[in-house]
């Protein structure tokens, strides 16, 4: 990545990428951050169901619990679209429910 940014500034480092390989690289990027995200929530979900509460899952995510329990509300709900686009991946109604009643309020 330092390679990547280092073209951009013209420091005559190596040669600037190409447009598949910037692409390539920006598509990889996409991945790891999807799955990022999908097991940041999977580690909330987890956490709440071990009884941690939204204070403690804010603080732990370094954000406030209303945030940390709007974000994690999000993606249930982006879970359950998913689910219902594609009849298969996400959330199905009843998994988006559970996941609802394991989120509650933030304390």
């Amino acid at each position: 990545m330092r390679d990547a940014l280092a073209t951009m500034t013209g420091d005559g480092g190596p040669e600037p990428l190409s447009r598949e390989e910037g692409l390539e690289l920006l598509a990889l990027s996409e991945v790891v951050i999807r799955k990022a995200g999908y097991g940041r929530q999977a580690m909330v979900r987890s956490a709440r169901a071990a009884g941690a509460s939204w204070t403690q899952i804010g603080a732990a995510l370094g954000t406030s619990k209303q945030a940390a329990w709007e974000a994690h509300n999000r993606w249930i709900a982006e879970q359950a679209r998913q689910h219902e686009l594609t009849g298969y991946e996400g959330l199905g109604p009843d998994e988006a429910d559970a996941a609802r009643g394991l989120a509650g309020r933030p304390d």
